[in-house]
C-alpha cells in the first residue's frame, strides 16, 4: 500500500482514526512529512481534553521519526526548523491557534531512565490540555506516558521506504 491521499484522515471524526490501527507505506521523505502534516491538521481541529495530546514514536535510526516530525509541526504552523533535539531533550514551539498553545518535541534516545523526563517538567507538560507533545524513541519512557497516548512505529523497510503504524493506545 503506497501513501493513501489522506482521505481516512479528512473524512472520519479524531476519535475514530484514534481507535483504529493503520499503516502507511512512504517512499520518499516528502510523503512522511505530508502524513505527518495532515494528521496534525487533524489534530489540531479537535477540541483539548483533559490532558495533553501525547503522540509516542518508535522505530529504528534512520526510520523516518524526525522526519514526520518536521511534516508534523509544519502542520501544526510551527515556523522555525525542526531538528531532533538528542542533546536538549526537548524543544518547545509556539502554535498559532486558538485551541493548542505549544508543541512539544522531545527525543528521548539519551535517556537513560524516565526519571531525567520528570525532572524536566515532563508531568506539568502533560497535565496542560493546550500542549500537543511528540515523543522520538518513547519506548524508553513508556512507564510515565499517560494513557490514550497515539503510537506510530516507524519500520526501514529498505533505502527509501518506511511502514509507519498508526494505533490507539487506549
Amino acid at each position: 500500500l503506497i501513501l493513501p491521499d489522506f482521505g481516512i484522515l479528512g473524512v472520519l471524526p479524531m476519535y475514530l482514526i484514534l481507535r483504529m490501527k493503520k499503516e502507511y507505506l512512504t517512499t520518499n521523505s516528502g510523503q512522511t512529512k505530508k502524513l505527518g502534516k495532515e494528521l496534525a491538521k487533524k489534530i489540531a481541529k479537535t477540541s483539548p481534553k483533559k490532558e495533553a495530546f501525547v503522540i509516542a514514536l518508535d522505530g529504528e535510526l534512520g526510520g523516518g521519526k524526525t522526519t514526520f516530525i518536521q511534516g508534523f509541526a509544519k502542520g501544526l504552523g510551527v515556523g522555525e526548523k525542526i531538528l531532533s533535539p538528542t542533546f536538549a531533550i526537548l524543544k518547545r514551539f509556539k502554535i498559532k491557534d486558538l485551541r493548542f498553545k505549544f508543541f512539544y518535541h522531545f527525543d528521548c534516545y539519551r535517556i537513560k531512565s524516565s526519571e531525567e523526563l520528570i525532572n524536566l517538567g515532563f508531568k506539568e507538560i502533560v497535565e496542560n490540555p493546550q500542549n500537543i507533545i511528540a515523543i522520538e524513541w518513547a519506548e524508553r519512557v513508556n512507564k510515565i506516558l499517560p494513557r490514550g497516548v497515539l503510537k506510530l512505529k516507524f519500520e526501514f523497510i529498505d533505502e527509501k521506504t518506511r511502514k509507519i503504524e498508526l494505533e490507539s493506545g487506549e
